[in-house]
């Protein structure tokens, strides 16, 4: 399971950067793909060696079944980044990939003993902050419209009959995945947790993002910015100053 060749096909290193204090791993939206932090990456190297994870069914992996649970998701990640953990560990994980990220460093402490360094847990309201959503159900039409209404990335790419074939059904699996999951009561993380949200995100309160609080003992911190469920792509400088600023002062930079 840990061969060179699957963490290949799950964890994407865009700008080795060895020589690095620190280690991010960055988990995607709903619909995302690993090349989506490729910015993050450049910005940060090479002071932070950035990994980012490829889920599968999308990309140079979309033949393969997606993963439409959260924590199975979760399950599959861990053992792709345990070889990673040869150094301080960070995660960042935006929408659907924050919950990701909050699964996989409740493994990695609790199972593996492997504390990350802080949790990034942008635009996403905390586990127990729960609320019934159904676009999954939906028709096609009505999950595309869902991407355009929360202004994604991917939304011009669907436009395109070919391409949106190829996207949907991971699309559809990820939203089935995130809607899906459930918070399990049971021991928190003792690493700090920052949140990030877009002040009009209709996807997260700040009062959702507070609640991050309440997950782990270590210390909490709340950024917003001015936007939406994507906010970062206006504010990527900013974010990119936040990361870089936490991690390069727990490494001692």
């Amino acid at each position: 399971m840990n061969t060179t060749e699957d963490n290949g096909l799950w964890v994407r290193r865009f700008h080795p950067a060895p020589g690095a204090g620190t280690r991010l791993v960055c988990l995607p939206h709903a619909g995302g793909a690993a090349g989506f932090y490729f910015p993050v990456s450049a910005a940060l190297a090479p002071r932070v060696d950035v990994l980012a994870v490829q889920y599968p069914g999308r990309q140079d992996r979309r033949k393969e079944p997606c993963i439409d649970s959260l924590p199975e998701l979760a399950r599959q990640v861990v053992p792709r980044l345990l070889p990673w953990t040869d150094r301080p560990l960070a995660l960042f994980g935006h929408s659907m990939g924050a919950s990701v990220a909050f699964e996989v460093a409740r493994t990695l402490e609790h199972e593996h003993g492997v504390v990350p360094v802080v949790l990034f847990a942008s635009a996403r309201r905390a586990p127990s902050a729960h609320r019934d959503e159904f676009v999954h159900r939906q028709s096609d039409d009505r999950l595309i419209r869902d991407v355009e209404e929360l202004s994604g990335t991917d939304a011009q790419l669907l436009r395109d009959p070919e391409m949106r074939s190829m996207v949907l059904p991971a699309l559809r699996g990820d939203y089935k995945a995130a809607e899906t999951y459930r918070y399990v009561p049971g021991p928190g993380l003792s690493c700090p947790v920052t949140a990030l949200i877009g002040d009009a995100d209709p996807r997260v309160t700040v009062e959702e993002a507070r609640a991050w609080a309440t997950h782990t003992t270590g210390a909490f911190d709340l950024k917003t910015y001015r936007g939406g469920h994507f906010y970062l792509n206006e504010h990527s400088d900013a974010v990119v100053r936040e990361i870089s600023g936490q991690l390069l002062s727990t490494a001692g930079a």
